[in-house]
Order: C-alpha cells, then sequence, then structure tokens
C-alpha cells in the first residue's frame, strides 16, 4: 500500500511537470506568435487571444490607454460575439475596476471583482464575471495598455503561475507592439512623402485649387484610415469657417457647412494654430457645437493648414469611426508636416491663380488700347472723310444716307469705348462672389438664431449667376434667415443654394412652429415679387416632419 501511494504522489507531478512543460511551450507559442506579426491591429489580437488560451479565461480583454493616460481610446475583447458586443453597448473608456490597473500599473488579481471597491458593476445584458487577472503591458518605459482577463475555466481562481505567464506574456508583447509601430511608423512616412510628391506633381502640371484640395483630402483620409476628411477655409468677414471639400462618410451633407470658430474642433485649430485632438468626437463636451463630427465618429484630429498672423489658411479635420486608435504623437508629427506641405500647394495654387488674373488683366488692357488707339482713331478719321465728302455731293438722297453712316460711325465709336471702359474697370469693380456673400451671411445669421445654420452650396454660382440675379437671391436669403430667427423658433436651420442648367434654387428649411395661417405676410409677398420679376417662384411647403420649406427659384441666362 505504501508502495502505491508513493506511485500515486510520483504519478502526480509527473502531471504537474508535463502540464507545466505544456504550458511553457505554450507560452513559447504565443510569443513566437505575437512576435511575428507586424501588423499593429493584428499583434494587438493575437495578444489578447494568447493571454486567454494561456490561463484558460472564458473572457480576455485588452485596452489600450490613450494620449490623456487616464481613459482607453481602444478595447479589444475575446469570448464575446458581435450581437452580445453590440447589446452591452458603448465600450469602456477606463473607469472603475479597469482604471485601478491604469492609475496603478501593477498586476492585480482578485477572486471577486464584485468585492473590490472601485468596482461599478456591470452594464445592462453584460454577461456576470467573478475572477479577474490584470497586467500592464509597457514598451519600453510607457505603459501602451492593460490586458484584462476573467472567469477562468472550471470555476478556479487565478493563482500565482497565471500571473506569472500573463506577465511574461507582456512583456513579449511590449517588445512585439514596438517592432510593429515602428514598422508602421517607416511605413506610414513613405505613404505621407509620396502623398507630398503627387501633390506637388499635381501642382506643377496645372492642376486647379479644387483638384489640389480633394488631393490633399483624399491622400489623408487613406493615410491615417479616417473615416471622414474635410478641408475648411475661413469665410472673409464672418465668425466661422466654409467646407470648401468633404470626403467620406455623409461627404453631401457636410460639404458647403459654415463651421463656427467656438465648439468646434476646426475653429479652436483655426483660433490656436495647434492641431486638435479628441478621442471620442460625438460625445466630447469640450465641443458641443460641432455638428462635422457627429453620428458615431471616434478619434478624430484637425491639423491647421499653415498660419499667418497667429490664425490658420485653412484646416484639415480627420475622424476614424468609433473604436478605433486615437491620434498619437507619432502620427501628428507627420501629419503636421503634411499640413504644411499641403499649404504651401495652396498658397502657390493662389498666387498661380493671381498671375493668371494678372495676365488678364493686362490682355483687356492690351486690347482696349488696341481699340483706342487702332479702331477708334480709323473710324473717326472715316467719319470726318465721310462729313466732307457729304458737302460736295449734291444728290438729296445720296448726302442724307452719308450723313446716316457717319452717324452709324459715332454711334460704332461710342459702344467701343463703353466696351474699353468695362474691360478696364470690370475686375476693380467686382466684389466678393455669391458663394463667398452666401457663406458670410449664413455665419453672421447664427448670432440671431442661437445656433449655426447648415449650409451647403452646389454649381457654379460664382461664374453662372448674373450679378442681378445674385443681389436678389442674397435678399431673399437674408429675409429668410431673418424670418426664421423671428418667428420660426427653430433649433434647426438648413439653407441650400444651388446652380443648376438654367436656374438658382434657395431652400430654407427649419424645424419650427412653420408659417402660421393668419398673421403677416408682406416679408412672403416681397420674396414672391423679387422672383417673379425675375421669371421665377417662390413657395413655402410644410414637411409632414413639421417646420417649413420655403424655396426661392430664379432663371438663368441662357448657356449658364
Amino acid at each position: 500500500m505504501r508502495l502505491d501511494e508513493l506511485l500515486d504522489e510520483l504519478q502526480v507531478r509527473i502531471d504537474a511537470v508535463r502540464g507545466t512543460r505544456d504550458r511553457v511551450h505554450s507560452l513559447l507559442e504565443a510569443v513566437v506568435s505575437v512576435g511575428r506579426e507586424l501588423d499593429l491591429a493584428q499583434v494587438l489580437r493575437r495578444i489578447v487571444e494568447a493571454a486567454a488560451l494561456l490561463v484558460d479565461a472564458d473572457y480576455g480583454a485588452l485596452g489600450v490607454i490613450g494620449p490623456d493616460g487616464r481613459t482607453l481610446s481602444q478595447f479589444l475583447t475575446v469570448g464575446l460575439d458581435e450581437e452580445a458586443i453590440a447589446e452591452i453597448g458603448p465600450l469602456p473608456a477606463g473607469h472603475g475596476l479597469l482604471g485601478e490597473v491604469i492609475h496603478h500599473p501593477e498586476p492585480l488579481r482578485l477572486t471577486d471583482l464584485g468585492a473590490h471597491s472601485s468596482s461599478y458593476g456591470f452594464p445592462p445584458h453584460h454577461p456576470p464575471m467573478r475572477t479577474f487577472l490584470g497586467v500592464p503591458i509597457r514598451v519600453r518605459d510607457e505603459v501602451f495598455g492593460n490586458l484584462y482577463l476573467t472567469d477562468k475555466r472550471g470555476g478556479f481562481d487565478f493563482d500565482t503561475e497565471d500571473e506569472t505567464v500573463i506577465s511574461t506574456l507582456s512583456v513579449a508583447a511590449g517588445v512585439a507592439i514596438d517592432n510593429a509601430r515602428l514598422y508602421e511608423g517607416s511605413q506610414r512616412q513613405q505613404r505621407w512623402l509620396k502623398a507630398n510628391a503627387e501633390i506637388t506633381e499635381s501642382l506643377l502640371s496645372g492642376s486647379s485649387r479644387s483638384a489640389v484640395l480633394e488631393l490633399i483630402a483624399l491622400r489623408a483620409q487613406e493615410i491615417t484610415g479616417a473615416r471622414i476628411a474635410d478641408i475648411s477655409m475661413p469665410v472673409p468677414g464672418a465668425e466661422g469657417l466654409f467646407v470648401e471639400f468633404a470626403a467620406g462618410a455623409d461627404s453631401k451633407a457636410r460639404q458647403g457647412l459654415v463651421v463656427p470658430f467656438a465648439g468646434t474642433l476646426s475653429g479652436t485649430a483655426h483660433r490656436t494654430g495647434q492641431p486638435v485632438t479628441v478621442v471620442h468626437a460625438s460625445d466630447d463636451d469640450r465641443y458641443p457645437a460641432d455638428s462635422q463630427t457627429q453620428g458615431g465618429l471616434g478619434p478624430a484630429v484637425a491639423v491647421p493648414l499653415g498660419t499667418a498672423g497667429g490664425e490658420s489658411r485653412g484646416v484639415l479635420l480627420l475622424a476614424r469611426p468609433a473604436g478605433e486608435p486615437a491620434f498619437g504623437e507619432n502620427e501628428l508629427e507627420p501629419l503636421v508636416a503634411f499640413a504644411g506641405q499641403a499649404a504651401i500647394a495652396l498658397e502657390l495654387a493662389e498666387r498661380r491663380r493671381d498671375a493668371e488674373q494678372i495676365a488678364l488683366l493686362e490682355e483687356r488692357d492690351r486690347i482696349a488700347r488696341d481699340l483706342h488707339d487702332l479702331a477708334i482713331q480709323r473710324l473717326f478719321a472715316t467719319g470726318m472723310t465721310l462729313q466732307s465728302a457729304a458737302r460736295l455731293v449734291e444728290h438729296e438722297g445720296a448726302a442724307e444716307r452719308v450723313s446716316r453712316a457717319v452717324e452709324d460711325l459715332d454711334e460704332t465709336i461710342k459702344i467701343i469705348r463703353s466696351t474699353i471702359f468695362g474691360l478696364r474697370t470690370k475686375d476693380r469693380e467686382s466684389g466678393p462672389g455669391l458663394r463667398a456673400r452666401a457663406a458670410r451671411a449664413v455665419g453672421e445669421a447664427a448670432t440671431n438664431l442661437g445656433h449655426p445654420p447648415r449650409l451647403s452650396m452646389e454649381g457654379l454660382l460664382d461664374t453662372d449667376v448674373p450679378s442681378e440675379v445674385a443681389d436678389h437671391a442674397m435678399a431673399a436669403l437674408g429675409e429668410l434667415l431673418s424670418n426664421a430667427a423671428r418667428h420660426a423658433g427653430a433649433t434647426r436651420v438648413a439653407v441650400a443654394l444651388k446652380a443648376g442648367p438654367g436656374e438658382i434654387v434657395l431652400t430654407v428649411s427649419d424645424n419650427g412652429r412653420g408659417i402660421p395661417a393668419q398673421g403677416r405676410r408682406s416679408g412672403l409677398r416681397n420674396l414672391d415679387d423679387r422672383a417673379r420679376s425675375l421669371g421665377g417662384s417662390f413657395t413655402v411647403d410644410t414637411p409632414a416632419e413639421g417646420g417649413s420649406r420655403l424655396v426661392w427659384r430664379a432663371p438663368l441666362p441662357t448657356g449658364s
């Protein structure tokens, strides 16, 4: 019997040694598996999967600490399917027990996580969890994130050996993360350099300013993995930025928006001349007026495009989907350099446009001089000759015809002189285009409305719309915005200005009280009279969801 007991004890020890051997082999395989990857997202996924497998945990997670050092910017899970994650709701931000490991980056092992003083409990639809093991992951001297493991299979508690295994894995994980970040940084740098070269080449090949803007936004979106990319420019005389180009999700809804300086990411970057980052763009309380970043967006950054007098010449806004990594220092440096290069490209495009304008004006001056020095002088000399000849003509009918020819020449001279005057004064007397005037009017209306209206503009507003029609459209816009501020009581106002084939359409809609059946309508009659005087129309609709929709139309000259 004693021999049997010794043999049983020997078997237990052999099984323990085999278990330790198998665990060491599993740990080595996990280290090799994690170190084999160079894509950072794949490295993080492999780490959390290997950690849960090594300690037989039902659930595992890896939380990446955000730039502020206090909250989580990314949270990867194992053990929960997509449906369960969706039912739970927003991913943890790093408060409660998860924050305990952030604030005190040391291994934490608990028998009952609900009994810990920092535990907040679980949100609805969250599976119950009892045992807990948390271990920080360090990359060089920086705490990159934390591994969280819960519910060891079989109902056992996590022991010292589990803690040792996960701590060893975290060291290997830190090395793998560092390698992946270095590789990713070098690849990103190459893409930025290639994008800068492409923009410069596009500019030198004669591309338009709008084409350069589009290229800047698309390349920035592609390299950073952003869901949206907007380029906003300051509106002269208004407290806001105009979204000149938008790319990504819902780009049509954002393009043409007037973004106020106060309470927005882009406005803050423009005013300070410094990049501004957020971890959760959709619900950041510091930027309540930022309608650009609503709708499930996560990390975002606004980068100024050069500076002039402390303020930027424009702003590049990028935002990733919720749950994606935040914009860190390793990304900001090349992004700021790219924005500076883009600002130089835009300035060169503006200088080239100015040079082309000067060349056009010089050509007009030359044409005017030629018309004056050659055509008018010759016509005047011909008229003098005909006047002299008329005195020598004895036939009364012939003399009358010569006199009429002289009068026709005088009229021709007057027409040519007015043409010369028009060539020399057209550009000097032209004011801001309709697009800039509309953006300024909408920006100024924010003060009376209490919120910035949404503005969208389409078509060749500055070239296809004659000045007379543009003046009427601006008067109609001012009247409609004034009515919305005084009578509608709306919390949302949208303005759409479109120059289409043969007509210009101005639409102002709101979610207010609508147009009362009884009340003063002098302003609306004036709008209708303006439209009819141009051959257009003015209509007032009440949408099914409430509010009002006012549409002012006017025809454009044929060929516009």
